[in-house]
Protein backbone atom coordinates (compact mmCIF):
# COMPACT_ATOMS: atom_id res chain seq x y z
CA UNK A 1 0.00 0.00 0.00
CA UNK A 2 1.33 3.55 -1.22
CA UNK A 3 1.40 6.22 1.43
CA UNK A 4 -1.00 9.05 0.62
CA UNK A 5 0.62 12.64 1.43
CA UNK A 6 -1.59 14.97 3.64
CA UNK A 7 0.09 18.55 3.24
CA UNK A 8 -0.38 21.05 6.07
CA UNK A 9 0.27 24.99 5.49
CA UNK A 10 2.17 26.82 8.20
CA UNK A 11 0.55 30.18 6.69
CA UNK A 12 2.01 33.22 8.13
CA UNK A 13 0.85 36.72 8.43
CA UNK A 14 2.76 39.72 9.75
CA UNK A 15 4.51 37.63 12.10
CA UNK A 16 1.96 35.19 13.10
CA UNK A 17 1.06 31.48 12.23
CA UNK A 18 -2.77 30.39 11.73
CA UNK A 19 -4.05 27.13 13.89
CA UNK A 20 -7.03 25.86 13.53
CA UNK A 21 -9.29 23.69 15.95
CA UNK A 22 -10.79 20.77 14.10
CA UNK A 23 -14.58 20.22 14.01
CA UNK A 24 -14.13 16.06 13.25
CA UNK A 25 -13.76 13.56 13.31
CA UNK A 26 -14.58 13.04 17.32
CA UNK A 27 -11.03 11.93 17.93
CA UNK A 28 -9.53 15.00 16.83
CA UNK A 29 -12.33 17.47 17.78
CA UNK A 30 -11.12 20.64 20.10
CA UNK A 31 -7.10 19.70 18.65
CA UNK A 32 -5.35 22.31 16.71
CA UNK A 33 -3.43 21.65 13.27
CA UNK A 34 -1.84 23.46 10.81
CA UNK A 35 -4.73 23.63 8.25
CA UNK A 36 -4.40 21.52 5.24
CA UNK A 37 -5.87 18.34 3.88
CA UNK A 38 -5.06 15.66 1.53
CA UNK A 39 -3.36 15.62 -2.34
CA UNK A 40 -5.26 14.25 -5.24
CA UNK A 41 -3.64 11.58 -7.41
CA UNK A 42 -1.49 13.87 -9.64
CA UNK A 43 -1.74 16.72 -7.46
CA UNK A 44 1.49 18.74 -6.16
CA UNK A 45 2.18 19.11 -2.23
CA UNK A 46 2.05 23.02 -3.50
CA UNK A 47 -1.17 22.20 -5.79
CA UNK A 48 -2.50 20.65 -3.16
CA UNK A 49 -2.60 23.55 -0.35
CA UNK A 50 -3.50 25.79 -2.32
CA UNK A 51 -6.75 23.80 -3.18
CA UNK A 52 -7.56 22.64 0.28
CA UNK A 53 -7.15 26.27 1.81
CA UNK A 54 -9.09 27.75 -0.69
CA UNK A 55 -11.91 24.79 0.33
CA UNK A 56 -11.52 24.72 3.97
CA UNK A 57 -10.62 28.61 5.14
CA UNK A 58 -10.89 30.48 1.85
CA UNK A 59 -8.17 32.30 1.61
CA UNK A 60 -5.32 31.69 -1.12
CA UNK A 61 -1.93 31.21 0.02
CA UNK A 62 1.43 31.32 -1.52
CA UNK A 63 3.37 28.65 -0.75
CA UNK A 64 6.89 29.10 0.22
CA UNK A 65 9.00 25.81 0.91
CA UNK A 66 8.72 22.32 2.46
CA UNK A 67 9.59 21.70 6.39
CA UNK A 68 12.35 19.22 6.69
CA UNK A 69 10.73 15.82 7.92
CA UNK A 70 7.21 13.99 7.58
CA UNK A 71 5.29 12.66 9.89
CA UNK A 72 3.02 9.31 9.96
CA UNK A 73 -0.41 9.45 10.32
CA UNK A 74 -3.13 6.62 10.77
CA UNK A 75 -4.00 4.57 7.66
CA UNK A 76 -1.23 4.76 5.47
CA UNK A 77 -1.09 8.78 5.27
CA UNK A 78 2.00 10.63 5.97
CA UNK A 79 2.18 14.58 6.73
CA UNK A 80 4.30 16.80 5.38
CA UNK A 81 4.30 20.94 5.86
CA UNK A 82 4.88 23.48 3.84
CA UNK A 83 5.43 27.50 4.73
CA UNK A 84 2.77 29.30 3.32
CA UNK A 85 2.16 33.48 3.00
CA UNK A 86 -1.15 34.93 2.96
CA UNK A 87 -2.06 36.57 -0.25
CA UNK A 88 -5.42 37.26 -0.45
CA UNK A 89 -8.95 36.53 1.84
CA UNK A 90 -9.87 36.39 5.64
CA UNK A 91 -9.52 33.06 6.90
CA UNK A 92 -12.89 31.05 8.16
CA UNK A 93 -14.44 28.10 9.40
CA UNK A 94 -15.62 26.93 5.87
CA UNK A 95 -14.59 23.12 6.70
CA UNK A 96 -13.34 20.90 8.99
CA UNK A 97 -12.62 23.71 11.88
CA UNK A 98 -14.75 25.50 14.61
CA UNK A 99 -12.22 27.87 15.22
CA UNK A 100 -8.86 29.76 13.51
CA UNK A 101 -6.60 31.58 15.50
CA UNK A 102 -3.23 34.01 14.30
CA UNK A 103 -0.58 32.76 16.98
CA UNK A 104 2.37 34.82 17.62
CA UNK A 105 5.80 32.80 18.12
CA UNK A 106 5.25 33.62 21.93
CA UNK A 107 1.86 32.28 22.20
CA UNK A 108 1.79 29.16 19.98
CA UNK A 109 1.64 27.09 22.83
CA UNK A 110 -1.43 28.34 24.52
CA UNK A 111 -3.46 25.56 22.13
CA UNK A 112 -3.39 21.66 22.31
CA UNK A 113 -1.95 20.81 18.60
CA UNK A 114 -2.13 17.48 17.36
CA UNK A 115 0.58 15.33 18.17
CA UNK A 116 1.49 14.93 14.90
CA UNK A 117 1.82 18.74 14.16
CA UNK A 118 3.81 19.78 16.74
CA UNK A 119 7.54 19.34 15.48
CA UNK A 120 6.50 21.01 12.19
CA UNK A 121 4.99 24.07 14.42
CA UNK A 122 8.24 23.98 16.35
CA UNK A 123 10.01 24.45 13.09
CA UNK A 124 7.75 26.80 11.84
CA UNK A 125 7.62 29.16 14.83
CA UNK A 126 11.84 29.02 14.71
CA UNK A 127 11.36 30.31 10.71
CA UNK A 128 8.81 32.62 12.07
CA UNK A 129 10.89 34.22 14.21
CA UNK A 130 13.84 34.51 11.86
CA UNK A 131 11.60 35.73 8.57
CA UNK A 132 8.50 36.80 9.71
CA UNK A 133 7.10 37.18 6.30
CA UNK A 134 7.88 33.59 6.11
CA UNK A 135 10.22 34.47 3.12
CA UNK A 136 13.59 33.23 3.79
CA UNK A 137 16.27 35.45 4.18
CA UNK A 138 18.33 36.29 0.84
Amino acid sequence: MSERVVVGGAVFDAGRLLAARRSAPPELAGRWELPGGKAEPGESPEQALVRELREELGVEVEPLEPLPGEWALASGLVLRVWTARLVSGEPQTLEDHDELRWLTPDRVHEVDWLDADRPAVAEAVNRLRAAPDGRPAV
